[in-house]
Formats: structure tokens, C-alpha cells, sequence
């Protein structure tokens, strides 16, 4: 029998004990928007833990083992906080500011994480509300409040200049440097930023000048004062409707119902124009983070208007999710239809896979994705308050909504337990979690595996990058065939490309002469320890919302 609270508690120890560095202040094998995921699965696990114990503090009338139980709770607590101050100061926050839109909206994501989980801890157990306690004290963690909201303020304020109307009649760009690409993730994140910042943030006075983007015609960058911000701001809440809005009907899903990268404008930049202006190059190229940053968007786009739909969306995508990694919902068990090893379109035999997993082709991006997932599912399938959480703000289910959004998420919760184990199989001996949750356990059985190719008329821009390794690895064949699928960019592909198989079966029989296929590629990594923090915790919230049953 699996404890999943147990398993949390180790994986979280991993990634902390392994990986992070205390007198840096973060992660340093991350890189900057790496880094910011990894402080939101920390946040969203510190969240977890201190839910798993009833206590207060200090200890009154509590039993001593209750008392001595719930102490050791908030000294680890207390211990995993200190660290997320440290890395407030040890975040590339200056460089950031200067990178892609997505990369801030990470950063807001965080650290609106982490102010969600200061509320809750203090609240839960130092209970200064109490009148007739004058000894009781508020938690010292709330003295960071402001700062941690300054910090969201800055990005999203930041991050908000890539939203406009004048290419594809709306949506957020991803980077402000490069060619218009009007991708899925930036606007999935900018849609859960945006309700997050309309729920959770607390308002900000602070007018700390930071450095906007870098003036086209002078090349420098421009310094601005912030302007101030209050809680639950209806402004907010209205660029996530809208931003959804946009997204809905983007046309940026496939027939599977999966969101695919992005779009690119047709003729962009030939002779100074802007082309035609509409997303009309689709890039087919599917990744399992484009599934689940936008559910936890959704789930606090019903709380933020009472709007059914915006679960109904979700619960949609989510069981497309499953559908596509071969999970048959009905027995709750994977697919008997074809073969364990048949690729489903993001995953086999029910495991969550990234399309560059099985030949160890993920990079540091690529690594994250899957973590990424799992943490907005576990948000997407919190359960529905109630009663408003914030009255006059946020709104309860009503006529069994909750129950019905509850019976929905059960029916996941096998499936996410199923991935949470098969991810804990592939720990090495030190507790580090691997990149391919679904390897054989054996050499001999990779051969036996369908190796997945890039989807026709898709770009892999964040796992194919053309360096010696690769070639070497994989031959210039594989390579173009991993980097391009059906089209090349503003050019047909050449006819020897036609068929999709040339170079793949040659691939599918290389030996890599490992006795574990999680050591290819670069490895374990703090990405691939996230992605176990990540998906064991989502196992424990599940386990919790459903024990009962």
C-alpha cells in the first residue's frame, strides 16, 4: 500500500536536499522560468502539508500527541518556507522582466501560489482571530505578503503588454522579440494569472520603479513607476473572459481534442507588412502542460462568475487528456484496445508521456512540462466551495454542483494515481525521479516500444535543438524528422519527407546500452524531481478529496 502523504514528504526532501541551494537562493541548475515552476510545486506542496494535520498553535488544548505531531509538521513547514523567502531574493527577477511573455506569467503564477498558501496556513492554524485568546499570535510568514505581491504585481503588469486586438483579432503574444507567435501556453497562462490575480492577489501600493521593455528606437529600456493595484479588481477578472474568450475560438485544438502549440501569421514581415495579419500557420506540435495550465484558469473563472461552463470546458479537456494517453474512463483501467506500448497521441497504457520521452530527447523545457500538468489538475479538481470564499467577490456551487464536479474528478483519481505510481518506478537509488514514467524496465523492451514522430505540419521548438549530440545521436535524418513534421516553415517539405516513416525505423532499433533508459538524455534532473513532487502530490489531494467513498 502506497502513503501517499509519505511519498510527498520524501520527494519534496529530494528535490530540496538535492537540488537547492540555500546561500544562492534557488534551484541553480534550473533556469529562470524552470525555477518558477519549481517554487509553485513547492508552494502547492507546502499547501498539501499543512492540511494534513488538524493543530494549533501554540499548543492549548490539544492532546500532547496531537501537540508533538502537529509541531513536527510546522517545523518542516516552517523549514520549506524559508527557502521559498530565500529564493524571493535568490529569483533572476531582473532578467526576467526582459524575457518572453510566458516566463513572467510564471512568475505571477508562483507567487500567487505562495501568498494562497501563507493565507492558509496562518488562518488554519494560528488563530488570531480568537478574541478571547490574547496570546495568540498571527504566523511570522505573513510579513511577506506584500512582497510576494509586489513581485506578482510587477510580471503581470509586465507580461499584460503582449495582450492585442491587432493580430488575430486578439491574444497574448509569446515574445515580444521575436517573429508574432500567438502560442497556447501564453495565453493559457495569462488567463489563470490574470483570474488568479482577481482572486488571490491582496492589492499593492507599492510604486517601485522596474524596467519596461526596451525602447525599438533607442534601444534602451524605459523606467515607469508602478501603478497601484487593488485586491479583486474587476479589470482582471475581465481580461481572463476575455482572454478565454479568445483562446475558445482560436481554432487551437486538434481532432483530439488537445491544444496544439500555436500560430504563426502568414506573410509576416514580407515587404514590412503584417502579412495577413490572421493565425493561419498552425503549428500541430502537442504537449501535455498545454492541456493543464488552462484548468486551473477555468476552475477559478467558475468560482470568479458562477459559470457552469468553464467546468464543463475542463472536464472536457481533461478527458480528452486521458483518452489520449490510452486510459479507458468506463473501467478505469488502461485501454484493452491495441497494445500497451501503441501510442495514444500524449501517452501508452495510461501513462502521461511527453512525444520526446521515450528516446530521451526532452530538454530542460521539456522536462518540466508533465509536473505542470498535474499541478493544475489537482487546482482544477479542488472541491467546489459551499460557501463564497470571498463574499461579495467569488461565488458557492449551487443545486449540486459540487457534487457533481466531485464525481467527475473521482473518476480521474485512478488515473492519477496510476501515474504517480508508475513515475515513483522510476526513482534511482538516491529518490530521483526520471523523465519517462512509462520506460520498460529493461533495454530489451524499448525495442518493443512505437516510437511517436512529430505530428505532420508541427515544429518541436522546445525539445529538438541541432547540436553535435544529436547528430551524432540520432543522425541528421532523425533530427529534421524530430524538429519537423509535415511542413517545413514557408516552404512544402522535400518529397523524400513525404512519408513520415523515413528515418523513424532505423531510430526505433537503436540500442543505447543503458540498464536504465532514464539515464539517457540529460538525465535526472531537478525538472524530473519536480515532475515527481508534482504528481505524487496531485495522488495525496486525490486520496484526500475521495477517501471517504
Amino acid at each position: 500500500m502506497v502513503n501517499a502523504l509519505e511519498e510527498l514528504h520524501y520527494a519534496l526532501e529530494t528535490m530540496q536536499t538535492r537540488f537547492f541551494e540555500v546561500w544562492l537562493g534557488t534551484w541553480p541548475e534550473s533556469i529562470d522560468w524552470t525555477g518558477a515552476v519549481l517554487g509553485t510545486f513547492m508552494s502547492a506542496s507546502l499547501y498539501s502539508l499543512t492540511r494534513s494535520l488538524e493543530y494549533a498553535l501554540p499548543p492549548t488544548a490539544q492532546s500532547s500527541e496531537q501537540s508533538l505531531e502537529g509541531q513536527k509538521v510546522e517545523n518542516e513547514i516552517n523549514k520549506y518556507f524559508s527557502q521559498t523567502v530565500a529564493y524571493y531574493f535568490g529569483e533572476n527577477a531582473l532578467q526576467i522582466r526582459f524575457e518572453a511573455f510566458d516566463d513572467m506569467l510564471w512568475v505571477v503564477l508562483g507567487w500567487l501560489e505562495n501568498i494562497r498558501f501563507v493565507k492558509l496556513h496562518s488562518a488554519a492554524h494560528y488563530p488570531s482571530e480568537n478574541e478571547h485568546d490574547d496570546s495568540s499570535e498571527s504566523w511570522y510568514g505573513e510579513q511577506f505578503l506584500p512582497a510576494f505581491a509586489h513581485r506578482a504585481h510587477v510580471f503581470y503588469n509586465l507580461a499584460s503588454q503582449g495582450w492585442g486586438t491587432k493580430l488575430c483579432g486578439g491574444g497574448m503574444n509569446w515574445n515580444p522579440y521575436l517573429l508574432p507567435y500567438k502560442n497556447a501556453i501564453t495565453n493559457q497562462l495569462f488567463i489563470s494569472a490574470s483570474v488568479g490575480m482577481y482572486l488571490d492577489f491582496p492589492g499593492d501600493l507599492n510604486g517601485s520603479p522596474f524596467a519596461a521593455h526596451a525602447d525599438e528606437r533607442e534601444d534602451k529600456a524605459e523606467t515607469k513607476t508602478l501603478p497601484p493595484a487593488r485586491a479583486h479588481d474587476r479589470a482582471f477578472l475581465e481580461s481572463a473572459i476575455d482572454a478565454y474568450d479568445w483562446l475558445k475560438n482560436s481554432n487551437m485544438m486538434n481532432s483530439q481534442g488537445l491544444y496544439v502549440d500555436g500560430f504563426h501569421i502568414r506573410d509576416y514581415g514580407v515587404n514590412g507588412t503584417i502579412g495577413t495579419g490572421k493565425c493561419d500557420e498552425r503549428n500541430e506540435m502537442v504537449y501535455t502542460y498545454n492541456q493543464g495550465v488552462l484548468l486551473s484558469g477555468l476552475r477559478s473563472l467558475w468560482e470568479s462568475t458562477g459559470n457552469l461552463t468553464y467546468l464543463e470546458d475542463g472536464h472536457h479537456l481533461v478527458r480528452n487528456v486521458l483518452r489520449a494517453t490510452g486510459w479507458d474512463a468506463e473501467t478505469g483501467r488502461p485501454a484493452s484496445d491495441g497494445s500497451p506500448t501503441q501510442w495514444r497521441g500524449l501517452g501508452r497504457n495510461g501513462v502521461l508521456e511527453e512525444l520526446c520521452d521515450a528516446r530521451g530527447a526532452c530538454n530542460q523545457n521539456g522536462q518540466t512540462f508533465k509536473g505542470i500538468f498535474f499541478h493544475h489538475l489537482t487546482l482544477f479538481c479542488e472541491p467546489l466551495p459551499r460557501d463564497p470564499r470571498i463574499p461579495g467577490v467569488s461565488f458557492a456551487a449551487r443545486g449540486g454542483e459540487d457534487a457533481l464536479h466531485a464525481n467527475s474528478c473521482k473518476g480521474y483519481a485512478a488515473w492519477v494515481a496510476h501515474n504517480a505510481v508508475m513515475a515513483m518506478a522510476t526513482r534511482d537509488e538516491n529518490g530521483g525521479f526520471g523523465m519517462w514514467w512509462g520506460a520498460p524496465t529493461s533495454e530489451d523492451g524499448e525495442n518493443d516500444v512505437e516510437m511517436p514522430i512529430v505530428p505532420r505540419g508541427a515544429i518541436d521548438y522546445r525539445n529538438c535543438r541541432l547540436d553535435k549530440q544529436a547528430l551524432e545521436r540520432w543522425g541528421p535524418q532523425f533530427y529534421l524528422q524530430c524538429l519537423v513534421g509535415g511542413r517545413l516553415r514557408g516552404r512544402d517539405r522535400p518529397e523524400q519527407w513525404e512519408d513520415q516513416s523515413v528515418g523513424v525505423e532505423a531510430e526505433r532499433k537503436v540500442a543505447y546500452h543503458q540498464r536504465d533508459l532514464n539515464d539517457r538524455g540529460r538525465g535526472r534532473t531537478v525538472e524530473t524531481q519536480g515532475g515527481g513532487v508534482a504528481v505524487v502530490r496531485a495522488m495525496w489531494e486525490f486520496v484526500q478529496m475521495y477517501r471517504a467513498e
